[in-house]
């Protein structure tokens, strides 16, 4: 059968999969509906996590980067892996001690403010917006290749199911379509990976693959007898600097901006509200910190083996596209170059395809070859010749990542508007069922926005997410943070502090990106931070904000320090009301 047949049958299965889970678990109170009634059992709430983690970001883009990258997409890895673990140990727990619904319920009545609680509240969906924008263009990417529609087409059909299910089922529907979804996207991972890993080093373990030794049928796919017996990271460094670009496994960025967007990564992570609104569904908090140290594992087998796979489809590419005619191109060339996201220009009008260093469209470049770096991992089974189910699996396992995270996402500002906004400030005698339809009502209005982020994105994939980590970074993690571990910080500083943080770092990322995208480069950068490092700055402004505002303003309440206080050590926790303040 076809790649577009196969695509359909594994896609159109898992869709129906996920339309049953939601309507079976579809939520009937608002407990159902925010955090499945705190019911989910840890095994399977680390599963859900997973897919909720494992964005579009880290299935579709990740391993683009680091092809592109080299040892400097580790950042990616590091700081999203470093940050769920910061994330598991320092907040999950204490958050589902805490037991309220959403981030911004928890700053609200951490710092006995309604104005806190706004702020939040403000910062929860500017997140939550910017980093939906990767995920809705990650389901346009997919489904342009994969199911020979537009991107925008595919934007439409994944918003609709994304409303069906998070709409109908909420949290409760959301957490098991999740668990389906993790199923789906880390077997289409894995599979195309070991197939690939044995074919050109007889290693079936990925992870270990790419860095052996190429075998003679792993050279006879290369169509180089002479690579054979060599390392295959060898042989990518010398395929790289041959065509003028830097050694695959040294660093180019400035190690200052490494370390910045790393830690940026990494504490963005802990504040996601995504994430964090997990731990509230299970019913313990020590199945808290159970289902982290199982979500950690699930993670894991994907985050381990990107490496690997970008080794891979890097080295086919280069093979396979790079001083060919163009009328000899291979058919996954021809195939992607339908949606745009791969290209060719004949700059020296010899018909002949050359991958150099540069712009295909800057005329300065000797590059012919256009490539979307979000494309490495879909097309990796297609360039190195896997049967065309894999490529049919690869393609739901994408659109399983992009859609998990979405529904996360717009579960989260659907109770911001819903449990934060109408309930919690403008009408709190709303009944149980009014809450319901705010909550379904904001999940539908947050769909058509992301819709409109997917068909026009700000960037690539990680890029946008790698935003949305540094506000994240910026505004949540210190309020939080010190809201668990500071007993004498009051609301006047974590407002200060998050206004700050979120006002720095956006306006950070606006100059360079539209107010001035020509300085966009390592000279034009702020001591050599880029804006995807510089939520690691705008959270060092935040604590210090936050510290001195606090300083030369009154104490919290004795009741509020007494909670903070109680809330890391065993015992029930009796938080009081939230301040009209």
């Amino acid at each position: 059968m076809s790649i577009l047949t196969w695509t359909w049958i594994i896609t159109g299965a898992s869709f129906a999969l996920y339309i049953y889970i939601a309507y079976a678990s579809r939520a009937k109170t608002t407990g159902d509906f925010y955090v499945a009634e705190k019911s989910v059992p840890p095994f399977m709430n680390g599963m859900a996590t997973g897919a909720d983690w494992m964005s579009a970001a880290s299935f579709i883009s990740m391993a683009g980067l680091i092809s592109f990258l080299g040892r400097d997409g580790s950042y990616y890895l590091m700081g999203w892996t470093g940050g769920y673990v910061l994330l598991a140990m320092l907040f999950g727990p204490y958050l589902r001690k805490y037991g309220k619904f959403t981030i911004p319920q928890f700053i609200g009545d951490r710092y006995y403010s309604n104005t806190a609680r706004v702020i939040a509240l403000v910062c929860a969906i500017f997140v939550s917006f910017t980093y939906v924008a990767g995920q809705m263009r990650g389901v346009g990417v997919v489904f342009s290749r994969f199911m020979d529609v537009s991107i925008n087409t595919g934007v439409i059909v994944g918003m609709a199911l994304v409303f069906f299910y998070a709409t109908l089922g909420g949290m409760k529907g959301i957490t098991y379509t999740q668990v389906a979804q993790y199923v789906v996207l880390i077997t289409a991972y894995l599979i195309p990976a070991i197939f690939v890993s044995m074919n050109f080093t007889g290693n079936p373990i990925p992870q270990i693959g790419y860095g052996s030794m190429v075998t003679a049928e792993g050279a006879a796919l290369l169509n180089d007898p002479s690579t054979q017996g060599k390392y295959l990271l060898d042989i990518l460094n010398t395929l790289n600097k041959d065509l003028g670009f830097a050694a695959y496994t040294t660093g180019q960025r400035p190690m200052i901006d490494v370390f910045f967007i790393t830690l940026s990564l990494m504490i963005g992570t802990a504040g996601l509200p995504h994430i964090l609104i997990r731990f509230f569904t299970v019913p313990k908090m020590r199945d808290a910190r159970s289902s982290a140290g199982w979500a950690l594992i699930f993670i894991a087998l994907l985050y381990t083996t990107a490496p690997a796979v970008a080794v891979f489809a890097r080295t086919n590419f280069i093979k396979t596209v790079n001083n060919v005619e163009y009328v000899n191109a291979p058919s996954w060339f021809k195939n992607w170059e339908k949606t745009g996201l791969v290209g060719w220009k004949d700059k020296n009008g010899d018909g002949i395809m050359q991958l150099r260093p540069g712009k295909w469209d800057d005329p300065k470049s000797a590059n012919e070859v256009k490539i979307d770096q979000d494309i490495m991992v879909l097309a990796s089974p297609e360039i190195a010749k896997l049967p065309n189910w894999t490529v049919g699996l690869i393609g739901a396992g994408g659109l399983a990542a992009a859609l998990s995270t979405a529904a996360g996402l717009l579960l989260v500002i659907s109770a911001a508007i819903s449990h934060d906004l109408m309930k919690g400030i403008v009408k709190p005698s709303m009944t149980d069922k009014e809450e319901l339809w705010w909550a379904r009502g904001g999940a539908g209005v947050a769909v058509v926005i992301a819709g409109l982020f997917g068909i026009y994105p700000p960037g690539f994939v990680a890029q946008v997410v790698a935003f949305a980590f540094g506000l994240a970074a910026a505004s949540f993690f210190p309020a939080i943070l010190m809201g668990i571990f500071n007993k004498k910080m009051n609301k006047e500083g974590a407002i200060a502090g998050m206004i700050v943080g979120i006002i720095f770092t956006a306006g950070y990322i606006y100059y360079f990106k539209y107010g001035n995208p020509a300085a966009n480069n390592p000279a034009g950068w702020w001591l050599g931070i880029s804006p995807e490092g510089i939520g690691t700055v705008g959270a060092a402004l935040n604590f210090v904000v936050s510290y001195v505002v606090s300083k030369v303003t009154a104490e919290p309440p004795a009741e509020i320090q007494d909670l903070v206080g109680s809330l890391r050590y065993p015992g029930k926790l009796e938080a009081p009301a939230a301040s009209s303040h």
